[in-house]
């Protein structure tokens, strides 16, 4: 009985041994393909990681390059290592918008034309360059003069034409609005939106210091709104015979606001016979008064008016990226009149530099002489 007894344990304990043994042998293959990925995944794995690593890298060199956009590389720059960042730019820009009616690259429009280096005995800065005797209409220089580019806020001349052709009262009150604000190129401007200035103030602040917001509440405010103002300001410049020019905004903050150094000459020519536009675009500063709470100092943006070797009878500065740095202005030099138009400068300080090395030029050249005639670059 007793035999029995302990046999029937023994069996017992068997049993369940066996049963824990074969729970462990399917357990643990189970949790091996768990823990343990195979080499098929393993691989798929990896494959995944190899197959994101470019992109992100091609992430942080696309933030790079566009960081560096602003920055214009010569085509007569020949190094590898310029080349290749012109190269991404490019690459970049292509995939952009791009404006309606010149495809416009962060190069500079010497790129764009071809132009030489060689071919500039002046070394100037800016692509585009034309000066021309305003009573003769003699060219003592040109550059690019036909080329067709963007203009910037040598638009606000023409803006100004009109406006002072109008006959419009100057002293009364407009009032800067929501639709002044520049959503295109998100420009900052100390006008509020609710600041009220007189027209007077408007065409003061928009032409000797660029303000952007008074130039487009002056069109606005236009009668008929700012779409008969800009369709009258395409018309002035058809009647003017400005055939290269094209407007779409009282400002110049669209690159579809279009001209050539011949079509601008021709408006500085305009303008000039205006005494009003002569004396606000010549003015040093400015101070404007919003609604005798805040008084606002301007200065005028072309940094020559109050150097003493130039006598500047009329001028007009312009920036956006596609347009570069740009400068029109009428000056008395040697004893005569002429009108000075540069377009797309790289840098800050270009255009000045070159307007410096034109004065230069012209006072060697016609001091006791007669009018040279330079061809400078490529132009047509």
């Amino acid at each position: 009985m007793f035999r029995n007894r302990f046999s029937s344990i023994a069996r017992g304990i068997a049993k369940a041994i066996l049963l824990v043994s074969l729970a462990g042998a399917v357990a643990v293959p189970a949790w091996s393909a768990q823990s343990t990925p195979s080499k098929k995944r393993v691989a798929e794995q990896r494959a995944k990681a190899a197959k994101k690593k470019p992109v992100v890298q091609a992430s942080k060199r696309v933030k790079k390059v566009m960081a560096k956009a602003p920055v214009r590389v010569k085509a007569a720059i020949g190094s590898p290592a310029k080349r290749s960042i012109k190269a991404d730019r490019s690459s970049i820009v292509r995939a952009a918008a791009r404006p309606a009616v010149l495809d416009v690259a962060p190069d500079s429009v010497a790129d764009r034309l071809g132009l030489r280096e060689s071919d500039d005995p002046l070394n100037l800065n800016s692509s585009v360059a034309f000066v021309m005797d305003q009573n003769t209409h003699e060219v003592l220089l040109k550059k690019n003069e036909t080329a067709v580019l963007p203009i910037a806020s040598l638009t606000k001349l023409m803006t100004g034409l009109l406006i002072a052709e109008a006959n419009l009262p100057m002293d009364e009150v407009i009032t800067i609005t929501d639709e002044d604000v520049d959503r295109l190129k998100n420009s900052g401007s100390r006008l509020i939106v609710g600041a009220r200035l007189t027209r007077g103030e408007a065409l003061h602040l928009a032409l000797m210091s660029s303000e952007n917001r008074a130039a487009h509440a002056l069109g606005r405010t236009y009668p008929g709104g700012l779409d008969r103002f800009v369709r009258l300001m395409n018309e002035k410049a058809a009647q003017l015979g400005m055939r290269d020019t094209r407007y779409v905004d009282p400002t110049g903050l669209s690159s579809s606001n279009q001209s050539s150094a011949r079509d601008l000459a021709v408006l500085v020519s305009a303008a000039y016979e205006r005494p009003m536009l002569r004396d606000l675009s010549t003015s040093p500063s400015y101070e404007v008064s919003l609604d005798g709470r805040r008084v606002l100092q301007y200065r005028n943006s072309n940094r020559l008016i109050n150097n003493g070797n130039w006598d500047i009878g009329l001028q007009k500065t312009g920036y956006i990226r596609e347009a570069g740095r740009c400068l029109v202005m009428q000056v008395n030099l040697v004893g005569r009149q002429l009108i000075m138009v540069l377009l797309d400068a790289a840098g800050p300080a270009a255009r000045v530099g070159d307007a410096e090395r034109l004065r230069r030029w012209v006072e060697s050249s016609l001091h006791g002489s007669t009018a040279p005639t330079a061809r400078v670059g490529g132009g047509v």
